[in-house]
């Protein structure tokens, strides 16, 4: 895992051919506001989200963000310890973004 600041996340996630953008905040989080193209994963659901995770392709980049940045990196530890090729976390989440997002 790697937790990058805004720029340089979005950067770099944009850029990538392998780039897949993960939301696991709950439901109602995301359908109050999230990143455009983001995938919903809740970490609150533990078997739900286990089970998605381990239907993820391992050779695709994960961008992964929450609220505030704490889910996000352990999601991030889980795909790694799942064998993804690479999790990038976005430091501090959401509350950070000063970006696009869908309402």
């Amino acid at each position: 895992m790697t937790e990058l600041q805004q720029e340089e996340w979005n950067e770099q996630r944009l850029a990538s051919a392998n780039a897949v953008l993960l939301d696991v905040r709950t439901e109602d989080e995301f359908n109050e506001k999230h990143l455009p193209g983001a995938t919903l994963m809740d970490i609150r659901q533990p078997q739900a989200f286990m089970d998605a995770a381990n239907e993820l392709s391992k050779d695709k980049v994960y961008y992964i963000y929450c609220r505030s940045g704490a889910r996000s990196a352990q999601a991030c530890q889980l795909l790694d310890q799942l064998g993804v090729e690479a999790t990038f976390n976005l430091k501090g989440g959401i509350l950070a973004w000063t970006g696009e997002v869908v309402e």
